[in-house]
């Protein structure tokens, strides 16, 4: 600051501080004028390309509309198993007179209750209910296998059949319907990531088909997604092309809970499958995980905490291609890289871009597993600035156009389409289109799902 905007605001200092009280009105105009007249002589008006960078903001945004929603608060969450045993399990018993309820439940290491006693063991103890078959998703049923080799088993603590309903085929990822034909309910209690490609997703839109088929009843148990129920980010999967994982037209940022998707994907799928909900109780959409007082759980190997999930919508679309993601490192989802990357190259251009809310820091790995195991890998860690104006989607579009630019004989863009599952911005990628420009042609069927999406909305 010059000698003569120190001298002006010394003087509307020292005029500030002779005012009488009722002279107090003209001294904030007077401050007011002051002040613009600084900011306008210091020339802090943005860039253009500061402009360009925060008009090309997209998503969908409940927080910034609604200002009882915090950013960041002080939350006590309890989940829907908290729920369920405060109310002595009033949605599982029988009808007044009726024999037990058998049940079944799908969950995994995330299904625990306030106290840490896994729901399994909890509801393996309640009068009246009869657990008699335990289901594991993806990564089996505690959540430590990487591999779609995983067998059914028996769990060591209560001796109960657990029946794996993830593997390489079909057939192995729905739930058996000769089992399920002697059930009267499904529980199911898993914590999902909030990214449409989570297959714990596809496996819920499974279990409510299987339910409808065997006129069982499927009770969710809420969980909290844990990037917030308040953003809605990223182009809009195409329909016809569902697969597990996409099971239903969703961003990959689709800011709703499991019991929530549940909804939606038994009323929009036409499934009609019997669903009850446990909701949450003291969860707000605002809310981040590290918001609600619960302790985390990693929901898979490789979401390890809250950063890698809040960029895990992003930068696992490219995960089917050619890069390595982190998986077989400390920091999974936080860094990418490959042999043929140049870290400093690639770090200096995404950072030329100005990307929203992001940082780019070249980095040098080897992978223990999974993509390039063992190879020295060079590219970037990903520094996240603002959770809240991240839009990790497009953050994963403009990690696959810069490598598409730098590097188009290495780089398999091809392999992205069946996690982007979007024809047109696939198309438009490859064509070499600023993610920018491309951001905007999904932002018409964003807004219509955002309104699809509000009907099945549980906590408001």
């Amino acid at each position: 600051m010059n000698t003569v905007h120190m001298n002006m605001v010394q003087t509307n200092m020292v005029h500030r501080n002779t005012l009488l009280p009722k002279e107090k009105g003209s001294a904030v105009a007077l401050r007011t004028r002051v002040a613009t007249a600084v900011a306008a002589a210091l020339a802090l008006d943005p860039s253009e390309a500061e402009k360009m960078r925060v008009a090309s903001i997209t998503g969908y945004n409940e927080m910034q509309s609604a200002a009882r929603k915090l950013p960041v608060r002080n939350g006590t969450v309890k989940t829907g198993i908290d729920v369920l045993e405060e109310t002595r399990f009033a949605a599982l018993h029988p009808a007044r007179g009726g024999a037990p309820r058998s049940i079944g439940l799908l969950t995994n290491q995330t299904g625990v209750d306030a106290e840490g006693r896994r729901t399994l063991d909890v509801l393996a103890k309640v009068p009246g209910i009869s657990l008699d078959a335990i289901f594991s998703p993806e990564h089996g049923v505690t959540g430590t296998l990487d591999t779609t080799d995983i067998a059914n088993a028996k769990d060591a603590a209560t001796g109960i059949a657990v029946y794996s309903v993830y593997g390489a085929s079909d057939a192995a990822r729905r739930p058996p319907l000769d089992v399920l034909k002697r059930l009267d309910a499904v529980v199911i209690d898993l914590a999902d990531a909030g990214a449409r490609f989570y297959t714990y997703e596809t496996t819920t839109g499974y279990f409510l088909e299987a339910a409808a088929k065997t006129g069982i009843e499927v009770v969710i148990l809420d969980r909290p997604n844990p990037i917030t129920g308040s953003f809605v980010q990223g182009p809009v999967s195409e329909y016809g092309r569902e697969s597990f994982t996409n099971y239903f037209p969703v961003p990959p940022r689709h800011g709703m809970t499991l019991a929530e998707l549940g909804k939606m994907f038994n009323a929009e799928r036409h499934i009609g499958a019997r669903l009850a909900v446990v909701a949450m109780e003291g969860w707000q959409r605002g809310d981040w995980f590290d918001s609600t007082g619960l302790g985390w759980v990693n929901p898979s190997p490789n979401l390890r905490d809250l950063t890698a999930a809040t960029l895990y919508p992003g930068v696992a679309l490219i995960e089917g291609t050619n890069v390595s993601v982190g998986r077989g490192t400390d920091t999974p989802f936080e860094v990418l890289g490959a042999p043929w990357i140049k870290g400093r190259e690639l770090a200096a251009y995404l950072n030329a871009r100005a990307i929203q809310s992001v940082r780019f820091v070249p980095v040098v790995f080897t992978p223990s597993a999974s993509t390039f195991s063992g190879q020295r890998c060079e590219g970037v860690n990903l520094i996240v600035l603002d959770r809240n104006t991240l839009d990790s989607p497009e953050l994963g579009v403009e990690l696959a156009s810069a490598l598409h630019r730098l590097y188009p004989n290495d780089f398999k863009l091809e392999r992205m389409a069946d996690l982007l599952v979007n024809q047109a911005v696939f198309d438009a990628l490859a064509a070499g289109q600023d993610p920018r420009r491309i951001s905007e042609d999904w932002r018409e069927p964003l807004q219509g799902f955002v309104r699809l999406r509000e009907k099945y909305l549980i906590y408001k």
